[in-house]
Order: C-alpha cells, then structure tokens, then sequence
C-alpha cells in the first residue's frame, strides 16, 4: 500500500513540475526566442551595430507559445469538463465524454 502511495505522490509530483514550472519555461522560452529573432535591441550588441533579425527566432518563439497556450486550454477544458460531469479522454484526440 504504502507503494502504490509513493507511487501517485511521484506522478502528482512530476505534473506539478510540468504544469508549474513547464509552462512558464516554455513561456519565457518563446519571449526569448522571439527577441533573438526580431534582432534589434533585444541583444546584446556592439555599439553602433544593429544586429540582424533571426526567422528561426521568430519561429521558435511562435511554437513555444502555441505550446504553452495549448496547454492552457487544456487544463482549462480539464476543469470545466470536470464540473460538468464529463471526464476528458485523450484516446484519438481530445474529447469530451460522460463520467461512468
């Protein structure tokens, strides 16, 4: 018994730290992503030399936030489905489905 406890308290542990400390790396990932992508004075530079702009940067910056906004949602479809009864079902996709 005292197994299985450990158990559910390292799976609560684990999602704690990719909800809690995940998504806002994620976050803070893509704001420094999009800043080395837009160049400028979002770098560390010489003076004088304006730094040219990094698609790459924009790019990388554009999927961390879709990632962490799709986790948001997530999370949030979690909680509502829960009060309304229903339960949420990752098998084949996201979907809605009632609680047995």
């Amino acid at each position: 018994m005292l197994a299985t406890e450990t158990g559910m308290l390292g799976q609560v542990l684990l999602v704690s730290l990719v909800l809690g400390a995940g998504l806002p790396t994620l976050f803070a990932l893509g704001l420094r992503s999009m800043a080395w992508g837009t160049g400028g004075d979002a770098e560390e530079h010489a003076a004088g030399v304006q730094p040219r702009p990094h698609p790459l940067g924009r790019v990388l910056g554009v999927l961390c936030f879709a990632l962490a906004a799709a986790g948001v949602v997530l999370g949030i479809t979690v909680v509502v489905a829960s009060g309304l009864g229903h339960e949420l079902s990752l098998g084949g996709g996201p979907l809605l489905v009632e609680k047995a």
